[in-house]
């Protein structure tokens, strides 16, 4: 068996709905296998949201909690800034930061060939497909700085006809490729837009080309073929700018692009833009927990929570305990022990789930699936364990983000937050599957399956085969 996993990259859940005449290859796909609806990752933007798919795992608990995060041990992050950025050189440090203990599909299926991943352990240089070196970089950051969005769509072009070639000439096992021109058009222009269009139709010429490949070598009926999103999108009306916000109150505060301070007093680490982590007493090289912190910053929460730009605010009390409040539907606690989830509400619903809950994670994303907020007690339980997150962790209204100035081109759409124009992606599938998929972690347990390769210990997601 072969697996192919093509990720358009930002395409909303109902990209491949509807009439798809124009799109005669992904018609068909969807025609034979299915189209469906599944849950991505908070936060819900690129990078981290590749995790489920390359390695079967939500992000925070291994280790990328952010496109942005701000390194208050002082061990992982380089002086002088202690912070990460995932947009830039800093990219190169996505494998590293990664838990070493969790294998990737790479290390798992050494057939493998991978294009424009960001995830790129286990993966020989010969093998990947627009792999970052110095002059791809420079190139890269050019078009993006530039806000040449077409010339990502010129990318998209040169990935497809050299994942037909890999597929010709090397026949991998397991073949994984990003088209990044869904992201940058909805960005620059909106999700509707017709540049978004003619993004949609090279994943539909890209899927047609290896399609025609497999079927000349007659290995079509042997092949796994998967279209699927790391994140959605949502309209931009309004751009809060978090950081000027906080320096409005006089914190001396960093944020990228210049994460430098003298004795700073608060990190602020924004992600797609629509969430971002704020970090407290940043001399403390470990999170002291809510319940610490809250007779010191309660105001300032309150104040934060108050912005019309904030949705949902989550205030970690420890490695199993996170308060989520909205500023007109109250606060409630989630917990998470083993597979166990609870949701309890205090002084009210700030998740819209209408009762308490208590079951394991499938439970909490029957639970939670047709909310505003699909899987959102799982996911915020598993961003909460991890020791890189904020002390304050933001998802912005929809309608807003929170960066309005360092962007190459004004974000007329964004992603990164719980809600569900961002949650909630597409999947087609060649083939009916067995059941029906529930996450983007399902990728990486399917993947294995179709593979026959024993799957590692702890997955977060299940085989739909």
């Amino acid at each position: 068996m072969r697996v192919v996993v093509l990720v358009a990259d930002g395409a909303r859940a109902d990209a491949f709905t509807g009439d798809l005449s124009a799109l005669p290859a992904l018609q068909r796909l969807r025609d034979e296998g299915g189209h469906h609806v599944i849950t991505s990752v908070f936060p819900s933007v690129t990078g981290p949201a590749y995790t489920p798919f390359l390695m079967g795992r939500f992000p925070g608990e291994i280790g990328v909690p952010g496109l942005r995060w701000y390194d208050r041990s002082r061990t992982d992050a380089i002086w002088p800034d202690r912070s990460r950025s995932y947009v830039g050189p800093q990219m190169r440090r996505f494998d590293s930061d990664l838990d070493a203990a969790a294998p990737t599909v790479f290390e798992l299926v050494p057939r493998s060939v991978g294009a424009l991943s960001v995830i790129t352990r286990g993966l020989p240089p010969e093998r990947r497909v627009g792999a970052l070196t110095v002059a791809s970089a420079a190139r890269a950051a050019a078009t993006h700085f530039r806000g040449r969005v077409d010339a990502w769509l010129d990318v998209d072009r040169q990935v497809a006809a050299e994942l037909a070639r890999r597929v010709r000439v090397e026949s991998p096992d397991y073949l994984f490729a990003a088209l990044t021109g869904i992201d940058k058009a909805s960005h620059s222009q909106g999700h509707d837009s017709p540049l978004v269009r003619r993004a949609v139709v090279i994943v539909d010429e890209t899927v047609a080309m290896l399609r025609e490949t497999l079927e000349r070598d007659g290995t079509w009926d042997e092949t796994h073929l998967w279209i699927v999103s790391d994140h959605g999108h949502s309209p931009v009306r309004s751009h809060e700018d978090l950081a000027d916000w906080v320096a409005s109150r006089g914190l001396r505060t960093i944020a990228h692009p210049w994460p430098v301070a003298l004795a700073p007093d608060v990190a602020v680490m924004v992600s797609g833009n629509a969430m971002a982590h704020l970090y407290l007493e940043l001399a403390s090289p470990v999170r002291s927990g809510w319940n610490q912190l809250r007779t010191r910053h309660g105001a300032f929460a309150d104040a934060l929570l108050a912005r019309e730009s904030v949705d949902v605010m989550l205030l970690p009390v420890d490695a199993d305990a996170c308060l989520v409040r909205h500023t007109t539907r109250g606060d409630a606690l989630i917990t998470h022990q083993g597979n166990c989830y609870r949701y309890e509400r205090h002084s009210g619903d700030p998740l819209g789930l209408g009762a308490d809950f208590e079951g394991d994670a499938n439970d909490a994303y029957d639970a939670t699936i047709d909310t505003e907020y699909p899987d959102a007690v799982v996911q915020i339980a598993s961003l909460c364990r991890s020791s890189r997150v904020g002390d304050i962790i933001l998802s912005a209204t929809p309608g807003w983000d929170f960066r309005a100035r360092w962007e190459p081109i004004p974000h007329r759409s964004a992603h990164g937050a719980l809600h569900r124009d961002h949650m909630l992606v597409p999947l087609l599938t060649n083939r009916p599957p067995a059941r029906a998929p529930r996450r983007t972690t399902d990728v990486f347990a399917s993947t294995l399956d179709a593979l026959g390769v024993t799957s590692p210990a702890h997955l977060d997601g299940e085989s739909w085969l």
